[in-house]
């Protein structure tokens, strides 16, 4: 058994335990050091993060190949990749991008096939002068979405 399926194999064990959790990304680098991020549902506690990474080192044998491991959270800064991610930020401002456009606004919902967002922006009237404010709502397809990010406002 290779590493890499040693290392799929512990983690997907690990995250039965830990519900809760659930895997971002998961990297083997030629030099064996090993990229694991995780998200949960209820964000991931430092705890987590050390759970997950002895569930995999105890059960390595480092004589049988050396490896380096690193086990950490999805960050801010990264993009929303799985629909658990999308669940957990409704109520929160994203920025979302398709091929054909980019929108800011608040996740209101997030079902197994789609987002939705609600935004408010400026129009021009539609009689006389002037502009008026107006709140815009749209569904997007999982499929649409080639980046979503969770918009961080101080």
């Amino acid at each position: 058994m290779s590493l890499k399926d040693k290392v799929h194999s512990l983690l997907e064990e690990a995250l039965k335990e830990h519900a809760s959790l659930f895997l971002i990304d998961c990297k083997i680098h030629p030099d064996n050091s090993i990229e694991i991020i995780i998200d949960g549902d209820q964000g991931v506690k430092v705890e987590d993060c050390i759970a997950i990474s002895r569930a995999i080192e105890h059960n390595l044998d480092r004589e049988e190949e050396d490896f380096s491991l690193q086990v950490m959270s999805a960050g801010v800064s990264e993009s929303l990749k799985h629909i658990r991610q999308y669940k957990k930020n409704v109520g929160r401002k994203l920025k979302v991008k398709t091929e054909n456009q980019t929108v800011e606004g608040e996740l209101i919902s997030a079902t197994e096939n789609a987002i939705k967002l609600t935004w408010k922006t400026r129009e021009p009237k539609p009689v006389g002068k002037g502009k008026v404010t107006v709140t815009k709502e749209a569904d997007i397809a999982y499929q649409e979405i080639v980046e979503a990010k969770v918009m961080i406002t101080f």
